[in-house]
């Protein structure tokens, strides 16, 4: 047998020396000593190739000039090899003899309880790594499980997150779209008004206030020819009449009863002219030589207007600027149409309520309260824009303007119409003021004293 086929002996014993008497174990696993024969090695003169070959034959031979200790098996390395000839030792150059087969008793195997307390003991050992394992897994499951959680939450509230921001920022845009939405209904119906506004004022200017008046004088004068030739023509003709004498109790009663009806109406007009002494003052003849002092008296109330305007005088007089091109419309108006006439527009609805305004105060300086103004114009917010600038310009309030008193506004001219003829009965003077998006001018209106139309001019861009 090789050396590498013995049982290694244990680390913590060692070999003991020559004649000591081996250590016995008195333990339960301990083996039986087994003693060795004594060993003899005889010398030999052989030559060196016969030990060689001696050698080479048997593997279960030893090399005793190997100092390497032997060792056996369990319980078997404590027993004393016999000793060796000292010859053998200090001959190192002896040639190797082959040593008789060593066999090894038989050793019983270990004892069965202590076999299976070690089985327990790993058993138990296992039992517990596994225990931990176990319980590591479930760990571990737990924690995959609980960050599985955490993902989803963070998942579902970023989905909300998410979700919510989208509802605000389209309730966001929702809102702005519908206030877009109206603003721009609200434009579309402001620009149709303004359109339907262009479309009425150059209406208004294909028949404008200047041209309609000259039309109505031209129709006018040409009325009035024909009535002075038919009455001419009638006349003639009447003179050409050869008409038989009546008899003379017959044209004696019609001579007494135009004579009586004769008188009647001188007592009427005798009566009415006491009853109203200034009747012949009630209509105004501005461009009449014989009123030179009511003449002097307006151009100095204009060159006051113009040169010194008093922006705080008292109510019914002018309290703004009044530029030379105002100062000429009213002029005008007084001198050259007496009062009954058309002013062309002056561009702007503020501009012509200025002129207005002086003719009204110039008119309040001559007659008094006597003066009642009458406004035209086709709808509220033109009167609105009538009454503030009247306002504005005479120092008057809203107490001013009323049924009864100062300045009344009127939307139709029949009213219109029907008042004036009631203020004229009563002695009053109405001032009609047409405001120039009036389309047509109603003929009753031009049959009193004084009015004043507004005149747009076909140049000029429309007033809205």
């Amino acid at each position: 047998m090789y050396s590498d086929e013995f049982p290694q002996p244990p680390t913590d014993r060692s070999p003991q020396p020559d004649g000591a008497p081996a250590e016995t174990d008195d333990s339960a696993d301990a083996l039986p000593l087994v003693s060795l024969p004594e060993l003899t090695l005889p010398r030999s003169n052989g030559t060196e190739s016969d030990t060689n070959s001696d050698t080479s034959e048997d593997t279960n031979e030893f090399d005793f000039n190997d100092e390497t200790p032997l060792y056996f098996a369990d319980g078997a390395e404590d027993a004393e090899p016999e000793a060796i000839d000292s010859d053998h030792s200090d001959d190192t150059h002896a040639a190797e003899t082959p040593l008789p087969e060593l066999t090894l008793p038989e050793v019983d195997p270990p004892d069965s309880d202590a076999a299976e307390f070690d089985a327990e003991v790993f058993d138990s050992e296992v039992t517990d790594l596994a225990d931990r394992v176990a319980q590591l897994r479930q760990q571990e499951q737990a924690l995959q499980q609980e960050i599985a959680t955490l993902q989803a939450s963070y998942t579902t509230m970023l989905r909300e997150q998410m979700a919510e921001s989208q509802r605000v920022l389209t309730r966001m845009m929702k809102e702005g779209l519908n206030e877009l939405e109206q603003r721009k209904q609200a434009l579309q119906l402001s620009i149709e008004q303004l359109e339907r506004r262009q479309d009425r004022i150059r209406a208004e200017m294909r028949s404008t206030f200047a041209g309609s008046s000259q039309e109505l004088a031209i129709r006018v004068q040409g009325f009035k020819d024909y009535l002075v030739g038919s009455l001419q023509d009638l006349a003639t003709a009447a003179e050409q009449m050869q008409l038989a004498a009546p008899p003379a109790r017959e044209s004696r009663e019609p001579r007494d009863r135009e004579g009586r009806d004769r008188d009647r109406d001188l007592r009427d007009r005798d009566r009415e002219r006491d009853r109203n002494p200034r009747d012949s003052d009630a209509m105004p003849r501005f461009a009449e030589s014989t009123f030179q002092e009511q003449t002097r008296q307006i151009r100095k109330l204009l060159d006051q207007y113009r040169n010194s305007p008093d922006y705080y005088g008292p109510p019914w007089q002018l309290r703004r600027t009044f530029e030379p091109v105002h100062a000429e419309r009213v002029a005008n108006w007084f001198f050259s149409q007496g009062g009954r006439g058309a002013v062309r527009t002056m561009g702007s609805r503020l501009q012509n309520i200025l002129v207005v305004s002086a003719a009204i105060s110039i008119l309040r300086k001559l007659y008094g309260e006597r003066v009642r103004t009458l406004v035209l114009a086709n709808s509220p917010e033109r009167l609105g824009e009538w009454r503030r600038g009247l306002q504005d310009c005479l120092g008057i309030t809203r107490n001013d303007f009323g049924s009864e008193q100062g300045i009344v506004l009127f939307e139709a001219p029949e009213p219109l119409a029907q008042r004036a003829d009631r203020l004229v009965k009563r002695g009053q003077l109405p001032l009609i003021i047409i405001d120039e998006a009036e389309d047509q001018i109603s003929l009753s209106l031009l049959q009193f004293p004084l009015w004043l139309a507004i005149a747009g001019d076909p140049n000029a861009t429309p007033v809205i």
